[in-house]
């Protein structure tokens, strides 16, 4: 919306500007065409005058001096001088001058000769007054003009810009599940016409990879189910048996502890799904301490001789109304990061104040890193194991669906702080 703002008011401007520098430059035209005609004309009319009247005056000396009306005239003797003529007039070259005398202002031309000066004067001042309405015409029309210009472009802009408008309002008010919204038929086949018909095709594109990233993760889901539940109910018969070897009881606690984490996966993808399909039933509340401890169980017998303590520390009970499976999920990823980066020392789960927070002793992480830890396929320098970089991005996924926060910082004693606020929890 910004945008469009900001293009209706260059569209504005531009009429404004255009308008404006049109109309000036007319008047300034004006201004100069019509001084330098004045020049012209009055300047070469008295001039040739002036040489006239001194043929005149050579073929017949009796010749008096011109009339007296708005042209003057005025002839002296180079060592007699005429009162007449003031000394401002007098001491001017030969040629025609613009000259400001007591009684106005006068164009005078000169003529010395040898034997005798001739002197004509031409009063404008009239003109000079004329010009100066003129000029003061000319400033109202310009103003008059751009007003004009203005009006124009603020028209034109709200003409130009409605179909744009319109294509945004059609846009925000397009349902979401729609395939295409089908902007193309609401306007005319123009440059505006084939950006909504791009849209549409955009729009259906979408739709239809977002479809098919949802149903891949909807079958997954749904078909890992049955055998990773084979693989939890063979195991935890076997964990049965009172003689088996500590060996085999510690890889079988590492296969039910990977089909746990698989089945919450599947669990919170397909809930993902089907909640971002507005189709997800509403889910009871569960405790997220109790949630923490399965988790804190599942990993500490993986840990085999790495110096590294698990604990939980519930500060107070925060229950929140999500699938459990989603809040096994973003919590195991934490401590499961926690661990992977975490030589030696502690890793301690705390849950308080409507949140949970997984603290480490490790090398934390680069300052200008932290904010990439979430994105989808990335991995620390010092992380061991294998891993694909995706579980702190399905982390973010969820939390962005159930309206949590997820924050990571690094601790003032050394080691990271990955914290999740429940929103209403």
């Amino acid at each position: 919306m910004q945008f469009r703002r900001r293009l209706r008011s260059r569209i504005i401007f531009s009429f404004l500007l255009l308008g404006t520098l049109l109309s000036g430059l007319f008047a300034a035209s004006v201004l100069l065409l019509e001084g330098y005609l004045e020049d012209q004309l009055i300047g070469s009319t008295i001039a040739q005058e002036l040489d006239d009247y001194v043929m005149q005056l050579r073929e017949d000396p009796s010749v008096v001096e011109p009339f007296y009306t708005r042209i003057q005239g005025y002839v002296t003797r180079p060592g007699d001088p005429n009162r007449s003529v003031s000394a401002q007039v007098r001491e001017l070259d030969t040629g025609v001058h613009d000259v400001d005398l007591a009684d106005g202002h006068f164009k005078v031309a000169v003529r010395k000769d040898e034997d005798l000066w001739a002197f004509l004067l031409y009063d404008v001042t009239d003109n000079r007054r004329l010009e100066r309405q003129l000029f003061t015409a000319l400033i109202g029309v310009v103003l008059l003009f751009s007003v004009l210009a203005l009006a124009i472009g603020m028209w034109s802009s709200t003409r130009v810009m409605h179909p744009v408008t319109e294509l945004a309002k059609r846009l925000e008010e397009a349902e979401e599940t729609s395939p295409s919204p089908q902007l193309a038929q609401w306007f005319a086949d123009d440059e505006v016409g084939q950006l909504a018909a791009a849209l549409d095709a955009y729009a259906e594109r979408m739709h239809h990879l977002v479809e098919r990233d949802r149903e891949f993760n909807a079958d997954v889901s749904h078909e890992l189910r049955t055998p990773l539940a084979v693989i939890s109910g063979a195991t935890e018969l076997l964990l049965a048996q009172d003689d088996l070897p500590a060996k085999t009881r510690n890889r079988l606690l590492r296969i039910a502890r990977a089909a746990r984490q698989s089945t919450d996966i599947t669990t919170a993808l397909l809930h993902l799904v089907r909640a971002e399909r507005g189709t997800d039933e509403g889910s009871e509340s569960h405790s997220v301490a109790d949630v923490a401890q399965d988790i804190i169980d599942l990993h500490r017998p993986l840990l085999d001789s790495k110096p590294l303590e698990l604990r939980l520390e519930e500060e107070d009970r925060v229950s929140v109304i999500a699938p459990q499976s989603v809040i096994a999920v973003t919590v195991s990823n934490l401590v499961s990061n926690a661990i992977r980066y975490t030589p030696d020392g502690e890793v301690v789960v705390r849950v308080g104040s409507g949140r949970v927070a997984v603290e480490d002793t490790g090398p934390g992480i680069p300052e200008d890193e932290i904010r990439l830890v979430l994105d989808r396929h990335y991995r620390g320098e010092g992380a061991t194991g294998s891993g694909s970089g995706l579980g702190l991005a399905i982390v973010k996924r969820l939390c962005e669906l159930y309206g949590w926060r997820i924050h990571f910082e690094n601790r003032v004693e050394g080691g990271l702080r990955a914290e999740i606020v429940f929103f209403g929890a």
